[in-house]
Order: C-alpha cells, then sequence, then structure tokens
C-alpha cells in the first residue's frame, strides 16, 4: 500500500511541474571579444541571434563602441589606436534594429595596453568644425526602461587654449514624469562636475526683463536649428531652467586650440516615460568654451519615444499642447527613414497624412537629409532635389536623383550615412475641434514595397475651464418653496465631446413645513369645560450646499447634455415653529376668549444629508462662454425632486 502511495506521488508531482510554466529568465548578452598588437585593437562582437518582426524588413544591429579613452566608434567591428600605455575599459551598446527582443546587455572589458608601435598611427578625435563646435547623438532612440548612450562633443574653436563649462539638461518639465534617469557618465580629459545653482530667483525674474522675452524667442528659434553661438548665457541658462528639470554640468581645462574632447552619458529611460509612441523629447547641451566669457555654444538632441528600434518611423511635437494657445504654435513632424537594401537608393517616396485640422497652406520644409534644394515646378529635375505635391489628405516628399547608400552595401561602414529625414510643419485651421489626430508614412525606396511607419499623434493637455453659475430651484412638492443659488464649475478646456464636470453649488431656500391643527377641551378654575384650538405652522430656511458631478457629452457647438450624482446637505438650517392657541366659551367655537401666539426657534448645522440623480441640459455655447440649462434631481428623500434653471459661464 505504502508503495502505491509512493507511485502516485511521483507522478502527481511529474503531472504538476508539467503544468508549471517555468519563467523565462535568460538574458541576451553580447561579449567583447578583440585581437590585439601592441596599442593596436580590432574589436569584434559577439551578438545573440536575432528575433524577427513578422512583415518588417532584415533585422540587424547597430553598434556604439566606446575604447576607454575618449574616442569612440559606431562600426561593427572596429580598429583603434591606442595613443598611450595603460589599461583602458572598453565599452559597447548594441542596438536590436527590427528585433522582436530587448537589446543584449554587455559587459565592460579591460584592454591592456602594454607596449606601442611606431607601425600604427595614432589620430586624435575627428574634428566638429561643420558643427560649430558642439555635438550631440545618442546610439539610439528612448524605448521606456531601457538604457541608451548620448555623446556630446565639444571643440574649442578658438586660437588659444581655454577653461570652460559643458551643460546637459535633460527631464522636460512640460511632462509629468521623469523621461530619463542618469546612471553615469564618463570623462577622459579631465573635465569634473560642479554644482551650480540654476533656480530663477525673484531679483532674477526682476532683472531679466530685457532677456526674458528674447530668451522665449531664442528658444522657439533655436528648437530645430542646428548648433548657434549665442552671446546672452543668463537668459539661456534661465530659459533652459524653465524647460528642463535636471542638468548635469561639468567643467574643464586647458583645451588646446582645434582640440575635441567627448563626453558619455548612459542614461535609463523611467518606466513611467511619457506612452505616447510618436511624442519628441528633447535634451540639450549648453557649451561655454571659456568661463571668463558669456559667449557660449547650444545643440538640442531630438528623438522620438519607440516601442522598438525601427529607423524609418514617423514622430510629432504635439503632444499635450495647450489648447488656448496652440492657434499660435507650430506644429513639426518628422519622418525618418533608413536605406537597408544592397544598393544604393535613387528615389525616395514619402507618402504622409495630413489630418483635417491642419492648414496645408501653412505647410514649410524646416530641414532635410540628403541636403538638397526643392525641386523647380513645372521641369524635369537633371539634379539632386526634393519634390513636394500637396493633396487633400496626404502631402508627397520625393527625393529624386540622389544616393542614398544602403546599409547592407558594400564597404558602407557608417551606418549613418545609409539614414535620412523630412521635418515639415504646419499651423491649425481658423476652426477646429480639440481632438487628437494620428497620421503615419509609406515610405517606398526605388521601386520597392512600401514601408508603412508607425503613427505620429497630436494630442492635447486637459486644461481647466472655471464656470460661474447663477440660478434658481423650483420644488413642487414643497409649499411656498424659494432658492436661489450661486455657484462655480471646473471642468476640462473646451472639450470635443464627452467631459467630467464638478460644481459646488450654494443656495437660499426657505419653505413652509405642514399646518397642524389640534383641538382639546380643558376645564377652567370655575370648573367651566373649554374648547382649546392649537395651530401649529413651521417655516424652514437654510443654506444648502450642492456638490453634483457628472459626465457630459457636447452633441455640438450650441447644445450639450449630461447625466450625474449630487449630494447636498443643510450647512445651517433654521426651523422656526409658530403657535396659535386659541380659548372659546363652552365647548364650541362661537365666542373666542383669548388667543395666545408663542414661536420656538430651532436651529441646527450640517444635517439633512441627501443624494440624487440628475439629468441636465444646456443650450447656447456649449464648448466655452455663456449657456443656459435646465436640470431635473432625482434626490432620494420624499419631497426634494426639483427643477433647476441657470445661466452658466465657462472661461
Amino acid at each position: 500500500m505504502k508503495k502505491q502511495i509512493s507511485i502516485f506521488f511521483f507522478l502527481f508531482s511529474i503531472v504538476s511541474f508539467s503544468q508549471t510554466k517555468v519563467k523565462d529568465t535568460v538574458t541576451r548578452r553580447a561579449n567583447i571579444t578583440y585581437n590585439q598588437k601592441a596599442n593596436a585593437v580590432k574589436f569584434k562582437p559577439e551578438t545573440p541571434p536575432l528575433i524577427p518582426i513578422a512583415g518588417a524588413p532584415k533585422p540587424s544591429y547597430s553598434h556604439l563602441w566606446e575604447f576607454g579613452d575618449g574616442h569612440y566608434s559606431k562600426e561593427a567591428e572596429p580598429k583603434h589606436v591606442y595613443k598611450n600605455k595603460g589599461t583602458y575599459t572598453a565599452r559597447l551598446a548594441v542596438t536590436n534594429n527590427y528585433d522582436n527582443g530587448k537589446p543584449p546587455a554587455t559587459r565592460p572589458k579591460s584592454v591592456a595596453v602594454n607596449e606601442t608601435s611606431n607601425e600604427e598611427v595614432y589620430t586624435d578625435i575627428a574634428s566638429i568644425e561643420d558643427q560649430n563646435g558642439l555635438a550631440i547623438q545618442k546610439n539610439c532612440d528612448p524605448i521606456p526602461d531601457q538604457q541608451m548612450e548620448v555623446i556630446v562633443s565639444y571643440q574649442n574653436m578658438e586660437n588659444y587654449v581655454t577653461d570652460g563649462k559643458l551643460y546637459l539638461f535633460y527631464n522636460e518639465k512640460q511632462f509629468k514624469n521623469n523621461n530619463f534617469e542618469l546612471v553615469d557618465f564618463r570623462t577622459y580629459a579631465g573635465e569634473r562636475e560642479v554644482k551650480e545653482n540654476l533656480v530663477a530667483t525673484a531679483n532674477d525674474l526682476e532683472n531679466s526683463n530685457s532677456y526674458l522675452a528674447s530668451a522665449n524667442a531664442l528658444a522657439v528659434a533655436k528648437r530645430y536649428r542646428t548648433t548657434t553661438t549665442e552671446e546672452d548665457l543668463d537668459a539661456t541658462l534661465l530659459e533652459a531652467n524653465k524647460t528642463y528639470k535636471n542638468v548635469t554640468v561639468l567643467e574643464f581645462d586647458g583645451v588646446n586650440p582645434g582640440e575635441t574632447r567627448n563626453v558619455f552619458f548612459t542614461h535609463k529611460t523611467t518606466p513611467e516615460m511619457i506612452k505616447d509612441t510618436s511624442a519628441t523629447v528633447t535634451m540639450r547641451s549648453v557649451f561655454v568654451p571659456n568661463r571668463s566669457y558669456k559667449n557660449h555654444k547650444i545643440k538640442n538632441l531630438e528623438m522620438e519615444i519607440v516601442t522598438s528600434h525601427d529607423p524609418n518611423k514617423m514622430g510629432s511635437n504635439g503632444s499635450f499642447m495647450n489648447y488656448r494657445l496652440v492657434r499660435f504654435k507650430r506644429v513639426n513632424f518628422k519622418t525618418r527613414f533608413q536605406n537597408n537594401g544592397e544598393g544604393p537608393a535613387r528615389m525616395i517616396r514619402l507618402e504622409t497624412d495630413i489630418p483635417e485640422m491642419f492648414d496645408k497652406k501653412t505647410f514649410q520644409i524646416e530641414d532635410m537629409y540628403p541636403k538638397c534644394p526643392i525641386c523647380p515646378k513645372g521641369e524635369e529635375p537633371t539634379t539632386s532635389c526634393l519634390d513636394t505635391i500637396i493633396k487633400q489628405k496626404q502631402i508627397f516628399f520625393t527625393f529624386k536623383n540622389i544616393y542614398l547608400p544602403g546599409s547592407e552595401q558594400k564597404n558602407v561602414k557608417e551606418k549613418d550615412s545609409t539614414k535620412g529625414f523630412v521635418k515639415y510643419s504646419m499651423k491649425f485651421n481658423k476652426d477646429f475641434h480639440k481632438v487628437n489626430t494620428k497620421s503615419r508614412t509609406a515610405i517606398i525606396f526605388d521601386k520597392n514595397e512600401p514601408i508603412i511607419t508607425n503613427y505620429a499623434t497630436t494630442r492635447f493637455s486637459p486644461g481647466i475651464s472655471v464656470g460661474a453659475k447663477v440660478g434658481y430651484n423650483y420644488y413642487p412638492d414643497l409649499e411656498n418653496s424659494k432658492s436661489y443659488f450661486v455657484g462655480a464649475t471646473i471642468s476640462p478646456y473646451k472639450s470635443y465631446r464627452y467631459y467630467w464636470q464638478a460644481e459646488f453649488v450654494n443656495s437660499l431656500h426657505s419653505y413652509d413645513g405642514t399646518t397642524t391643527t389640534t383641538e382639546t377641551f380643558v376645564q377652567n378654575a370655575n370648573g367651566v369645560r373649554q374648547l382649546q384650538r392649537i395651530t401649529t405652522s413651521i417655516e424652514n430656511s437654510s443654506i444648502n450646499w450642492e456638490i453634483p458631478v457628472l459626465m457630459r457629452y457636447n452633441i455640438n457647438n450650441f447644445i450639450g447634455i449630461g447625466a450625474g450624482l449630487q449630494a447636498n446637505f443643510n450647512v445651517s438650517e433654521k426651523q422656526e415653529q409658530n403657535l396659535k392657541i386659541e380659548t372659546y366659551e363652552g365647548p364650541t367655537d362661537k365666542l373666542l376668549l383669548s388667543t395666545t401666539n408663542e414661536t420656538n426657534t430651532q436651529k441646527e448645522s450640517f444635517t439633512n444629508f441627501k443624494t440624487g440623480l440628475l439629468f441636465d441640459l444646456t443650450a447656447g455655447f456649449a464648448r466655452i462662454g455663456p449657456s443656459f440649462g435646465a436640470r431635473y434631481v432625482i434626490n432620494f428623500e420624499d419631497n426634494f425632486n426639483y427643477f433647476q434653471l441657470y445661466g452658466i459661464w465657462k472661461f
């Protein structure tokens, strides 16, 4: 018997284990390997297999190597020559494009250089003079809860040795949650972090009127421009502090004329990062070449939040726009693309949706790559150019007579050279509703099948609309009822269809209670029987607070309906009981002997709590402005149902 029981439990445990899903905790990893000859090192990654996405182009890896001496490379298998002997820490960030898994994790690797060779030629960090001495780039677009690398490069373009500062601003204040967490930063030329109070004080604001306006205009002008050189450092830092929550400040010394340096920042994107996967987020770098002067350079890094590393994507900066001010805003869109073919693309066509609420007459191109002029109208171009055709619901961008290398093309080592983009902007139509939009682009390389991007969305922040309300309540079941009220409302600003609305109403209410009459017989001092009649009347008055919460729906610009719940109670209540005592001679009321009046007053606070349902109709300007309304409230207490007539003005 014991043997049978043991066999039963053994079989049961096998069945139970087989039905339990074992969680896969294996992390994909990429390893750094290298071959070394003296101070020349040839790096090579060992990467796990890629996981293709159905219907997407062939997956591939892109790389960012950090060699541990301030140099970096984006080649898959780079060769690097170290200048000096020493032990260096090499790092690798691998990005999986068109891949259905997470990026492989890597561990740093030490490289010991014990000798240098005259056969190998060391080269300094490449000049960034063509970028006006300041560059900021990333290894990938941000995905929530993943890691990304940011490289800030700066160059001394003066003809003397300089000591300066470098700022990196991140986490824009327009987003409620932080998008980035700084994990680490690595410097290789003695840069050191310093703490600097960038918070504007009252005196700063009072004394900065002369440049605050210019700072705001400066931000608008530079936000989508290349590196700019400016002179008013106070205005730049004040504006950046108003835009971003966090900043890393580095000081550096002894930068020789023409020398370029790189600083590497590792950021982890937070799980709370904005979930809009077409939203544009930014970082901003400010480079002060000489701490003794206020001349400086500014460069922004734009990034589209994505769910996977797809080089063909569309983004917009139209996230959480303020609807009150949006008609003054020019919304930017950007479509990125990459030629993943084995040969160059000569023609690239972008067929982009245009939401109806945008005014196509305000369309303008902000930037593009490959750089080329706009095609002449009515002519067949013979040189590289960008042709634009505006249709009713789409805009077609066509790069003609260009040469964009393919990522799989032989001898193409720089992946960035296979990428391009078009950035354009538009304003809203004169009349448009507060609705979200989405659009996407079909990308066609030469005569290949189109690649469809993600949706780029625009959306509005709820905003706050405060309203003033006055009116009259009519209680049909109460005698001599009078009820006047004033109140306030709060709701999202100018919602299109559905929205919540909360109210607070203070009313003065009075009504008569039930009048009762009783008759009794009493005997006077002489023993004569008399009739005594007592009439009791009640008058009620109160200050009543009503707190309705309702869901409203705008049928159109002029009519809205709503329904919800309401609670109310008497903050202050007074009840007067009037007694009229009449005494008659004998058992009848034919001869009145005397009349006595008595008044009893009772006051209470926070009484008579009631709840109920309400149904509402408004006519006028339903979304903003004045309107008139009618409401019926069904209280869950007898005799307190009432009609409400009111006027309201929403601001």
